[in-house]
C-alpha cells in the first residue's frame, strides 16, 4: 500500500497517477508538448484540472492533491493529504460517492461522473465531468484511486 504523506513532486506517485490513467482510458493526462522529464511538475502545479488520488484502505486517505485540487478545497499539502477521502463529501453524500468508488474498483474506471463536495470552509460546490481511475501498478496490483476534473459550479446555499 501507498504511503500517504509523500512528497508533493514524487516522481513514483505521478507516474502510477499518469501511467493508470493511460493504460485504462488510452489517453495521457499530459499534454504532447510538456517533456516527459516535465510531467511530474505539470500535474503537479500547472495543471488546468483538479487532479486527487486516495490510497487503498477500508477508509482512504488523500496521498496526492494539485495545486488546483488544493485551492478547490481550501487546504494546503499538509492539510488535504492524510485526511480521509470520505470526508471530501458532506455526510449524507458519501453513499453516492461510496458507490462510484465501488463501480470503479469492479470496472477500472467511470467517466461522466458529477458530485457535491465541500471544501475546508464548508463552502459546498458540485465536481462535474469527473473520470475517477484505479491506481495499477506494474505488478497488476490496485494501490488505490484517482479523480480529475475540470469544472466545479457552486452549490446552492439552503434557506
Amino acid at each position: 500500500m501507498l504511503s500517504p504523506f509523500v512528497l508533493p513532486c514524487d516522481p513514483a506517485l505521478v507516474a502510477l497517477i499518469a501511467d493508470s490513467y493511460q493504460r485504462l482510458l488510452g489517453e495521457s493526462l499530459v499534454p504532447a508538448e510538456v517533456p516527459p522529464t516535465a510531467a511530474t511538475q505539470w500535474l503537479y502545479a500547472e495543471a488546468p484540472f483538479c487532479l486527487l488520488a486516495h490510497e487503498r484502505a477500508a477508509d482512504p486517505r488523500f496521498i496526492f492533491a494539485n495545486l488546483a485540487a488544493q485551492r478547490c478545497f481550501e487546504y494546503d499539502w499538509a492539510g488535504l493529504v492524510g485526511l480521509p477521502s470520505r470526508l471530501s463529501a458532506d455526510a449524507p453524500d458519501r453513499d453516492e460517492r461510496r458507490g462510484l468508488l465501488e463501480s470503479v474498483a469492479r470496472q477500472g474506471f467511470a467517466t461522466g461522473y458529477r458530485g457535491l463536495r465541500i471544501a475546508k470552509s464548508g463552502r459546498r460546490f458540485w465536481i462535474e465531468d469527473v473520470t475517477v481511475w484505479n491506481l495499477i501498478d506494474a505488478a497488476g496490483e490496485v494501490q488505490g484511486q484517482a479523480a480529475a476534473y475540470r469544472r466545479i459550479t457552486p452549490a446552492e446555499t439552503p434557506a
